[in-house]
């Protein structure tokens, strides 16, 4: 465990882009909850989430105005926190999860209630963005925060090198992927991530696609 300096690009966090993490807290009988959230880096050591309302992640944070953002590559971790309950004995005394690569403890500065026009849910206030400060960054293993960025530009890719060899209505299909995935990454991507998905455009175009 190495306890470093707080600027989160030292686990590859970019100013105003999204990565993949699980979220820690704990409940009002004294339990951990975990949960996969994304969440934006806004500085060296200010974070960005947004939470919908219901959420015991959010009711968490609200109660006592502190949790833990887990890095993690371990899609077991990330399939049980969304689907199940993480068993007790996954967290650590701190709260936080035996096997994260990285982890940072984080302190409430603000709660907005905020939706945004292309929410899957219309209502008014019903979500709550919270900016936080990071008050203490540990990394257990060399690692970067996961951007799902990078996983649209490899299937991107994977889907054009096939491009020439299939149908004309699977070829509209990985059209209508990769407009997806573009929006996507555009959104939430790495710069680099967005610079390989408009090389990935400019060459559908070149083949008279309109994107």
């Amino acid at each position: 465990m190495m306890i470093m300096e707080i600027d989160l690009s030292l686990i590859g966090m970019e100013k105003g882009r999204q990565y993949e993490t699980i979220i820690t807290t704990k409940n009002t009988d004294n339990t951990f909850n975990a949960a996969p959230i994304g969440v934006i880096c806004s500085g060296p050591d200010v974070i960005v989430i947004r939470i919908f309302k219901g959420s015991h992640t959010l009711d968490n944070i609200i109660e006592n105005r502190e949790f833990i953002v887990n890095i993690t590559y371990d899609p077991e971790l990330f399939a049980v926190s969304t689907l199940q309950n993480l068993p007790q004995d996954s967290f650590d005394e701190d709260m936080t999860l035996n096997d994260a690569d990285a982890y940072f403890k984080c302190e409430v500065i603000s709660l907005i209630e905020a939706v945004k026009q292309s929410d899957p849910i219309k209502k008014k206030d019903e979500a709550i963005v919270i900016k936080s400060k990071v008050t203490e960054l540990v990394i257990n293993k060399n690692t970067k925060a996961f951007n799902r960025g990078f996983s649209y530009v490899i299937e991107s890719l994977t889907n054009f090198s096939r491009f020439d060899n299939v149908s004309d209505a699977q070829k509209e299909d990985y059209l209508n992927k990769f407009r997806e995935a573009y929006r996507v990454v555009k959104k939430v991507g790495r710069i680099d991530d967005i610079k390989a998905m408009k090389e990935i455009k400019k060459e559908l175009e070149s083949k008279g696609y309109d994107l």
